[in-house]
């Protein structure tokens, strides 16, 4: 394995294209994959693995199976990539507005850091407010404005998670501690005028899983309500895995918009962001905040 990791730094920077994959936390070389078939991994020097990750969750049914392999086959065969509208798209839009009672409109995009970054526009433009507020550990993607006391292989670093960010753009993130609601009431009551979302993974599985404490959820939605802050649950991780309706279905809270990330695809490259009617409706083209894709 070290002569495959070798030869990777030569060409990817450190190697890998995310960096979690580094495994630099257990300390040993990556572990590089030949291929998988139902719960288990074959590894480039021939060990079979069983698979309790599943490409962090996408891989819900297990790896190639055969229905997937002969939908994705079906697809291939009319071509990969179009520019313009399919009915497919349709299809998948309605199945996710039909799991999830808060969603009435979605918009696809092509992977779950785009839909937050989207979203995050969306509730800016929607409320003419500018200030987001996260949870420590929770992790929305590696967009600027919200690497700040994220997880994913950087939980525990203050301020912002990378160099690169420039103060100006995460000085309208707050981020305060996941499960403390005395600090939560005391921030929104003191921005309350400046808030325009509030983003939360539901249950945060960056660092580590940490369930909600009882009402935590409930608190964070009556909340936001009475003060007019729209309320993002980020369920990338959480959609499609807790339950067929994500995390929201379980806790009986309904978000004003909703992440969802690449088991919407079964691995492939693809995520979404969707909500209420009033919200969504305010993307261009027929609102007034941009969010475009060429494909």
């Amino acid at each position: 394995m070290n002569n495959l990791f070798d030869n990777a730094k030569k060409y990817i920077a450190g190697g890998v294209n995310s960096p979690v994959r580094a495994f630099k936390s257990i300390g040993i070389d990556p572990i590089f994959i030949e291929s998988a078939k139902g719960k288990y991994l074959k590894t480039s020097d021939g060990r079979e693995l069983l698979d309790f990750c599943l490409s962090w969750g996408p891989m819900i049914l297990g790896h190639a199976h055969p229905t997937v392999i002969n939908a994705v086959t079906e697809a291939l065969e009319k071509g990969t990539s179009f520019g313009a509208p399919t009915q497919a798209e349709t299809k998948l839009a309605k199945i996710i507005c039909d799991a999830f009672d808060s969603i009435d409109k979605i918009r696809f995009v092509s992977s779950g850091t785009e839909a937050v970054m989207s979203a995050i526009r969306l509730a800016r433009g929607f409320t003419g407010k500018d200030k987001i507020l996260k949870f420590d550990g929770c992790y929305h993607g590696h967009s600027d404005s919200l690497l700040v006391a994220a997880g994913s292989g950087v939980a525990g670093i203050s301020k912002s998670t990378s160099l690169g960010v420039p103060e100006d753009i995460i000085k309208n993130t707050i981020s305060i501690p996941f499960n403390d609601e005395k600090t939560f009431c005391e921030t929104v009551e003191k921005n309350a005028k400046n808030i325009a979302a509030v983003i939360v993974e539901p249950v945060p599985g960056n660092m580590g899983v940490v369930l909600p404490e009882p009402g935590f959820l409930e608190m964070l939605r009556d909340i936001t309500a009475k003060h007019g802050i729209l309320i993002i649950f980020d369920e990338v991780i959480t959609g499609f895995r807790l339950t067929f309706g994500g995390a929201q279905h379980i806790y009986k809270i309904q978000p004003d918009m909703t992440i969802l990330g690449k088991i919407i695809g079964g691995g492939f490259p693809v995520g979404a962001f969707g909500g209420k009617k009033e919200i969504m409706d305010r993307l261009a083209p027929d609102g007034n905040v941009y969010q475009a894709g060429t494909l």
